[in-house]
């Protein structure tokens, strides 16, 4: 890798640790935002369709790091949070990674330690902003099925084969198999894997099953 891609947000109250980070973290590339505060950060949200992560203290005047991370997972944010503490305790650290964020470091940390964890966490925006640009194609693709060809899909995703499909939509198994190859082909799915992967994650399967299960 050349020139670092990706903009770090770095919240606390310390200006003097601010100005330390953002040097250290514009020598390596970065782009840098800094808030004083909490509120500051909530107030200029990251734009979520840009690689970064957030460096968030843990105690801040106001709102403190935990209850920022707790705003930010409320307003369906992505973005990967690294904790930097002077005082690290467990049942902090422990909250704090169950909610999702990427790491909990003590201070003084080292620029290995930091850069380490920096390029794991925008590594995972990277992987995520992927995974929801995919969700969003898919619900687009979705919609550009036809009412039968969305009868085939959900039926198809429950594991139904092109004969059951047949006989409960009361259409010819040719019939069915033409509609079945139209869903793959206006999902942009190779497999049927790949297709009941995606229903899988996207929360589809979970509602068909609540509608009945076998018909």
């Amino acid at each position: 890798m050349s020139v670092q891609a990706g903009t770090i947000h770095i919240v606390d109250d310390d200006a003097s640790f601010r100005t330390a980070l953002e040097r250290r973290l514009r020598k390596a590339g970065y782009e840098v935002a800094t808030y004083p505060s909490a509120q500051q950060l909530l107030d200029r949200l990251p734009n979520e369709g840009e690689l970064g992560c957030i460096l968030l203290d843990v105690r801040i005047p106001g709102l403190s790091g935990p209850q920022l991370q707790t705003r930010l997972i409320e307003r369906g944010s992505t973005m990967p949070i690294i904790f930097l503490t002077g005082y690290a305790d467990v049942p902090t650290t422990v909250k704090t990674i169950k909610a999702g964020a990427e790491d909990f470091l003590t201070k003084p940390v080292t620029s290995v330690q930091l850069l380490g964890a920096i390029t794991k966490a925008i590594a995972r925006h990277e992987i995520s902003q992927g995974t929801r640009q995919r969700f969003n194609a898919f619900r687009a693709q979705l919609g550009t099925l036809t009412p039968r060809e969305h009868q085939v899909f959900e039926l198809v995703v429950q594991g139904r084969i092109n004969k059951q499909i047949a006989q409960q939509l009361g259409a010819t198994e040719r019939t069915i198999k033409a509609h079945r190859h139209k869903v793959m082909e206006k999902m942009g799915v190779q497999s049927l894997a790949e297709l009941v992967s995606l229903a899988e994650r996207m929360g589809v399967l979970r509602g068909l099953s609540g509608e009945g299960g076998q018909a």
